[in-house]
């Protein structure tokens, strides 16, 4: 192991404590194009009063989750439009019992059923949910509720941990991205 890689080991250990993944819920719509999607812009709130669609850190957040997928931002007919909401108060929420995403996208299928399940969501959850411009409908959202508390959304780290909980259920690279990226390697390995 180089001198390198132990320098850099505390750090990255140190970095893994401070995340605590959230118990996240996520369903999508049997129509999304996930295979097509390259690029993405955040939703302007409707409203400058409504402060539980406007936090920093929360587009900040899923800004850098989404181009480490691969997706380019753009405001010029982006693909997805991705909106979220702090929800304070608890909530009844309906969401769907499906396939894992990945294995309904490899397999395919375009006859699924949706399995209506009910939430009932303790104070303080985080819906994030995209949107597919061209058939304005949405196509993804992920929740985030703790099980026995609230998410604290003035808590910089409480807000960061429950964006990465929810995100980490949306694994699609944007389409393009890997074949770019192992072209990019080997163009750098055989220059």
């Amino acid at each position: 192991m180089s001198k390198l890689s132990i320098s850099l080991l505390p750090l990255v250990l140190f970095s893994c404590l401070g995340f605590k993944e959230l118990p996240v819920e996520y369903d999508y719509s049997y129509k999304g194009n996930f295979k097509r999607y390259k690029t993405f812009e955040m939703m302007a709130p409707l409203s400058s009063i409504d402060s539980t669609m406007n936090n920093e850190m929360i587009e900040k957040s899923i800004t850098s989750r989404m181009k480490f997928l691969g997706y380019k931002k753009t405001n010029i007919r982006p693909h997805l439009i991705v909106s979220y909401k702090m929800f304070l108060d608890s909530l009844k929420f309906n969401g769907y019992s499906q396939p894992e995403m990945e294995i309904w996208i490899k397999n395919g299928k375009d006859d699924a059923t949706y399995e209506q399940k009910k939430y009932n969501l303790k104070t303080g959850t985080l819906l994030i949910q995209f949107y597919d411009r061209r058939q304005n409908q949405s196509v993804w959202q992920g929740y985030a509720t703790m099980l026995y508390g609230n998410i604290d959304f003035g808590n910089q780290r409480h807000l960061r941990n429950a964006v990465i909980s929810i995100l980490d259920k949306y694994r699609i690279w944007a389409d393009g991205f890997l074949h770019q990226q192992a072209k990019n390697e080997e163009e750098i390995s055989n220059p």
